[in-house]
């Protein structure tokens, strides 16, 4: 695991193909990640051109977690908010791929995401995740807070309905 690299992505053909490809199989797999199966190429695509246009602006970061040239996993750091919220950002879109699952690239992305976070200054963090096959665990073993959980929340990529665990964590300096 040592091999992983985390960075910043900005926007090339490479990368957004690798990103629209970690897309497609993460919602094959059932991840609940905004998109329902089948999800054609050339929308995981536009999401992801859309995305990095935007964190272009400097209103998101997207992480991307390399095996030598190989995405594995992706995370994206919200940082766009109203006037009253400066001190929060949000976690999104974290995926790992399939075959990379269990092995901490999940750990790297978010404490990736933290530390970046905590660089802007931000003293908050949110997130939500599905409550059926969600990361719930993950952000638990991480520190954050269970808020609370909204019933019928989203559908799965597979079909049916599943609510949203809502999560929090302060960082930087309040975490103390």
């Amino acid at each position: 695991m040592n091999s992983i690299e985390i960075e910043a992505l900005s926007a090339s053909a490479e990368t957004l193909a690798a990103l629209a490809d970690l897309l497609v199989e993460t919602v094959a797999a059932g991840g609940s990640v905004s998109f329902m199966h089948p999800l054609a190429p050339e929308a995981a695509s536009a999401f992801w051109e859309k995305s990095l246009a935007t964190a272009a602006k400097g209103e998101r970061v997207v992480l991307g977690a390399w095996d030598g040239k190989a995405l594995v996993g992706t995370v994206t750091l919200l940082l766009d908010f109203p006037p009253n919220q400066p001190h929060r950002a949000e976690i999104a879109k974290l995926m790992t791929s399939v075959g990379y699952r269990g092995r901490g690239v999940g750990t790297r992305l978010i404490r990736a995401a933290e530390r970046l976070a905590v660089e802007k200054g931000r003293t908050l963090l949110v997130l939500d995740t599905a409550t059926e096959e969600g990361a719930s665990g993950l952000y638990e073993k991480l520190g954050f807070t269970l808020a609370g959980e909204i019933p019928d929340y989203a559908l799965k990529p597979h079909g049916g309905l599943t609510g949203t665990l809502i999560y929090w964590k302060r960082i930087g300096a309040t975490s103390r």
